[in-house]
Order: C-alpha cells, then structure tokens, then sequence
C-alpha cells in the first residue's frame, strides 16, 4: 500500500515536474520575448537618448554660444551705457554751459541796448556838438580876421615902439655916460681937495678932524665905484651875448691869478675840481666868477682861514658850477632880497660893498638862459650856484 503510495507519488511529482517544466518553458519562452522586446524598446530609447543627447549637446553648446554672446552683450551694453552717463553728463555740462552762454548773451544784449542808446545820445550830442562847432568855426574865422587886423595894427604898433625904443636906449646911454662923467668930475674933485688938507692942513687938525676927513675919503670911493657898477649893471642889458665854446678851467685860472692881495692880507686857499666846458658869452661868464669868487673872499675876512671851493656837475642839458665858502654866510629867511639891486644882508661896517654884484650875477645868467641860486647857514658859509647849457659833443 505504502508501495503503491510511493509510486503514484512519484508519478505525481513527475507530472508536477512537467507541467512546471512546460509551464516554465512557455513562461520563459513568453519572458525571453518581453526581454527581446524590452531591449528593442530600450535600443529604441537608447537610441532615442543618444539623438536626445546629441540635441541636449548641441543645445547645450548653443546655450554656451547665446551666453558667450551674451556676456559680451552685456559687456557691450555696460560699455554703451557708461559713454550714455558720459555723453549724459557731457550733456549736462553742456546744457550749463549753454544755460551761461545764453545768460551772457542776453547780458550782453541788455548791455548792447545801453550801449546802443548811449550811441544815440552820443550821436545827437556830436550832431549837437557839430552845429555848435559850425556855428564856433564861423565866430573864430571871424575872429580871426579881427585878430589878423589886429596883428597888422600891432607890428607897426611894434615897429613903432621898436624905433622909440632905440631912441629911448640911444638917450638913455647918452645920458649914462653923462651921469657917470659929471658924476665922476665932483667926485674926483671932493676926494682930491679932501686929500689936499690932510696932507697941506694935517697938522692943524686934531683926531676928529683926521677921522671926518678920511671918512669923506672913503664915501667919495665908495660913491665911484657904485657909479661903475650902476653903469656895469644898466650896459648888461643892451650887451649883444656872443655866444661859444667856453675852457672853463682855464677861465676860472684867469680870474684866480688876476686877484691881488696886499701884504698882511689872508691869501684864500682855492680847491678847484674838473669844470666841464660851457656855451656862453665869455666876458659875461668871466664877471660872474669874478664877482662870486670875490664875494667867497670878502665874507670870509673874519674867519681863521679862508677856503674857497670850486667845483661844477651836470644836470639833465646844463653844467652846475658852483662857488663854496667858509664865511659869515647869511640867514636863508632873507633870500628873497639876494639878488636884487643895492639888497644887503650885511651892513656896510661889516662887509664893504655896493650890493649890486649879485645882481649882476643874476642878470648874465638869466641872459644865458640858466639859473642862479644859494644855499647858506649863517655863520658857517655859503653856496653860490649858477647854469649854463653844457658844449653838445
């Protein structure tokens, strides 16, 4: 029984094994087709894959491009908008620019208008002006021939003069002459008959006497010669001035070497600079050296020593000659009265004199178109000055 089990068993299991081995087979054989057509399928998508890849690739390679292109895009969009700030802010200063140009010109407009109504104002003031000028270009024209008339009536008028003039010059030193000899006859005569009784009547006479006339002696001197220098000082104006080239050194050596002293008197010590040469009327020239170096000397008597100074420098056209002292000098308050005619700032007791050498001075230097003048401190000496116009080389 349990045989019979057993084999039946067996015989079961064997068909259990077939059936599951046919079974087992279809089912492969149906699997092995799905796998086939799993792979065809995944052949299909690989290759499906692959093409998308490629597109994925190309794509993506696109995409790399665009962004290349993009970044320069950008760049170049950076750039554009930075000239766009630039020209922006170009722009800008431009327009301020442009804004003060056009405020300047209406500033400028606004001045043209002014200007162009002070034109107009200016225009009728010289249109005023040239009828005034017209009207005042008549009136000198007719003045001018009033005046021409004038001038004629004047010069025979001058001429008239002129020849009265010569009249009156030609009387005068007529009359000069005849002063100066009458004069000199009484003159001669009270100072000869006065040296006769003190040398025939001495003896009869005491001090006083002696005293009274030598007095008369000295006045009829002094009377003499302010009649030669009242003649010297009226003949300056009629003496024609000849002018020429001046040595002054040797001049100023002439008039040194023809002062004489006498025996207890002080002789002057001279120093004498370069004196350059001058235009001028020598005679005259040599009357003002005479008359300043002699006045030098006379104001020097009371002092210790005597020293005059000569010296000269040139100012602009003309040679400044000048005559220092060491003597009495004089107060500079009163040097208005210098130059004039019988002026003295000492009195006759002190200095001798006529006061009219200075002015002499005065009057040959104004002849030669220069100047004269001095400088002083009372009691320390004095400084005479005069111009001539210097030799042009």
């Amino acid at each position: 029984m349990k045989k019979n089990n057993s084999d039946e068993l067996i015989i079961a299991n064997g068909e259990i094994v077939l059936q599951n081995e046919e079974n087992t087979a279809a089912e492969l054989i149906i699997a092995i087709k799905e796998l086939a057509f799993q792979n065809e399928e995944k052949e299909h998508r690989a290759a499906e894959l692959a093409i998308a890849n490629r597109e994925l690739a190309f794509q993506n390679e696109e995409k790399e491009n665009r962004a290349a292109e993009l970044i320069i895009a950008n760049k170049e969009l950076a750039f554009q908008n930075e000239e766009k700030e630039n020209r922006a802010a170009e722009l800008i200063i431009a327009n301020k620019e442009l804004a003060f140009q056009n405020e300047e010109k209406e500033n400028r407009a606004a001045e043209l208008i002014i200007a162009n109504k002070e034109l107009a104002f200016q225009n009728e003031e010289k249109e005023k002006r040239a009828e005034e000028l017209s009207i005042a270009n008549r009136e000198l024209k007719n003045a001018e021939d009033d005046i021409r008339k004038l001038n004629d009536e004047l010069e025979q008028k001058v001429i008239e003069r002129t020849a009265q003039l010569e009249s009156v010059n030609k009387e005068l030193e007529s009359f000069s002459y005849s002063v100066s000899h009458d004069l000199r006859a009484p003159i001669r005569a009270i100072n000869g008959y006065t040296k006769i009784i003190v040398e025939d009547y001495g003896d009869l006479l005491d001090a006083d006497g002696i005293k009274i006339l030598q007095s008369i002696i000295n006045n009829s001197k002094k009377m003499g010669e302010l009649i030669d220098d009242l003649l010297a000082f009226s003949k300056l104006g009629r003496k024609q001035v000849t002018v020429s080239e001046i040595e002054m050194n040797d001049l100023v050596r002439t008039v040194k070497n023809e002062f004489v002293f006498e025996e207890n008197e002080r002789i002057p010590e001279f120093i004498v600079g370069e004196l350059p040469r001058a235009q001028g009327d020598k005679s005259l020239i040599k009357q003002v050296w005479i008359n300043l170096i002699s006045n030098g000397i006379k104001y020097s008597r009371h002092k210790e020593k005597t020293r005059i100074e000569i010296g000269a420098y040139q100012e602009d056209q003309h040679i400044v000659y000048y005559v220092k002292d060491g003597g009495a000098g004089f107060d500079m308050e009163y040097y208005d009265k210098l130059f004039g005619v019988f002026q003295r700032l000492h009195s006759q007791e002190e200095f001798e004199g006529t006061g009219i050498g200075l002015a002499i001075v005065h009057r040959i230097v104004q002849r030669h178109q220069g100047k004269v003048w001095a400088e002083s401190t009372l009691d320390e000496g004095s400084c005479f000055y005069f111009s001539l116009l210097r030799v042009n080389h």
